[in-house]
């Protein structure tokens, strides 16, 4: 999509994912090698059984979003997040979908050549439970093309 395509109270759905335990495995393994992400076994021992990383769940719905929305826009940055939440956690064979609403969609004052867009990003697994609530700010370049 393009950034002028965008607007307040818009909302964009994606997905569906679903998530192998040999991926959470293999994340955890590389990048969040917690006991509960890395160890099937361990992890039966534990609260929640063997869980996805929160930055995995992130890495998903951000996957999800540039399929469905951000390829071919003039996103090009972002320059962070306002929160970031994993009010429960992701399981092997979760099948995962994310709804993003956008909360602001303006030019920069500063900067006018630069689209700014607010927009709160909730992923859902197959049981229409909240696994990731984050609102993020993504930047749109809006040069004029030469």
């Amino acid at each position: 999509m393009k950034f002028a395509e965008f607007s307040r109270g818009q909302v964009l759905e994606a997905g569906p994912y679903q998530v192998t335990q040999q991926e959470i495995l293999d994340f955890a393994r590389a990048w969040d090698p917690q006991w509960f992400h890395a160890d099937p076994e361990a992890a039966q021992q534990g609260r929640f059984g063997l869980i996805a990383s929160g930055w995995q769940t992130c890495s998903i719905a951000m996957r999800l979003m540039v399929d469905a929305v951000l390829n071919g826009s003039e996103s090009f940055a972002s320059p962070g997040l306002s929160y970031v939440k994993w009010p429960n956690p992701v399981r092997p064979d979760d099948v995962l979908h994310v709804r993003a609403t956008v909360l602001e969609a303006r030019r920069s004052q500063k900067r006018p050549e630069l689209g700014v867009l607010r927009w709160r990003w909730q992923l859902f697994n197959q049981d229409k439970v909240e696994v990731l609530d984050m609102e993020a700010t993504s930047l749109f370049d809006l040069s004029p093309v030469a």
